[in-house]
């Protein structure tokens, strides 16, 4: 349900706005922040302030992860029984191997840092995307607690921070406002089907240290909050394209400068149950895959 956005009208805010996003977020820097000081009189953001919202949960209300715990997908273990064979997980090639982390996990945590990457998920925008983190010096991210069109806005734990609007893969406030986030490939599928095509998968397991395993079985924003046809963005300001379904899954593909294209699962799974689509990226060729029976499709 990863959605295309026209790129909204581009604006300088100094300290005006400055003086806002501390009060919207309550995180002055002698309170432990976002790091930006009232008086930083230079700080530059860069986005329509009529889409900024308030989560409601506080800077790392909502807690990333990082280098948690991957057990092999089978036999069953406890640590690894939160979620089901339906539900849909986002997969990672790294060192060799695949990391599989639920969306269970990402409904309550959003990001997760592993060594060389973030991997994210916004679930009000259904987004799931991967970045290499060696753009902001190998630092982390955070959930800063704060939405854009009803995205994620991600922060880096460096001195001082930048806000990252998910979607956009860039720094829209701060230090780094305008540098970009370089994107690893990810995939996403039900676990059934990715299960059966990598068996020796690594999966993202519960510890101790986190909560009931319990509260990972359920979707927090209820069961029917992604269905394609639900409108409800829980109040927070989006631009809505009636062109099709608010909520359908699409393939997203940024193209660098703002722009991009989306493949609609709904549109593809007209096609057939399995197919391929051309096109041309930046110049060059390349094709979509689709599979209906997954409910997946990956850009080559």
């Amino acid at each position: 349900m990863a959605r295309g956005i026209a790129d909204p009208p581009r604006a300088r805010f100094a300290a005006a706005l400055c003086v806002a996003l501390l009060a919207l977020a309550g995180c002055g820097a002698e309170s432990g922040g976002l790091g930006f000081a009232p008086n930083d009189d230079e700080l530059i953001c860069d986005w329509d302030p009529q889409f900024l919202a308030d989560g409601g949960v506080g800077k790392d209300g909502i807690p990333a992860l990082t280098d948690p715990l991957f057990l092999p997908a089978e036999p069953r273990v406890e640590e690894i029984s939160y979620f089901r064979p339906t539900d849909r997980i986002i997969a990672y090639w790294s060192s060799g191997e695949w990391l599989v982390i639920p969306l269970n996990i990402m409904w309550r945590h959003e990001i997760v840092n592993l060594p060389d990457v973030a991997i994210t998920y916004c679930p009000l925008t259904g987004s799931a995307m991967g970045f290499s983190r060696q753009s902001v010096g190998g630092a982390e991210f955070g959930v800063s607690g704060l939405l854009y069109l009803a995205n994620m806005i991600m922060y880096d734990r460096n001195s001082p921070e930048s806000l990252w609007p998910q979607m956009f893969s860039e720094a829209r406030c701060g230090p780094r406002s305008g540098q970009r986030l370089d994107r690893v490939p990810v995939i996403e599928m039900p676990w059934e089907a990715w299960i059966e095509l990598h068996p020796d998968s690594k999966v993202l397991a519960l510890t101790p240290e986190m909560f009931d395993p319990a509260i990972y079985f359920g979707n927090p924003y209820g069961s029917s909050y992604a269905d394609p046809d639900n409108p409800d963005y829980l109040g927070f300001p989006i631009v809505l394209d009636n062109r099709r379904p608010p909520k359908e899954l699409v393939l997203g593909i940024p193209d660098g400068e703002g722009g991009g294209v989306a493949y609609p699962f709904l549109a593809m799974a007209e096609v057939g149950d399995l197919a391929v689509f051309e096109f041309e990226y930046n110049g060059q060729p390349a094709i979509v895959l689709f599979d209906a029976q997954r409910q997946s499709a990956m850009a080559y």
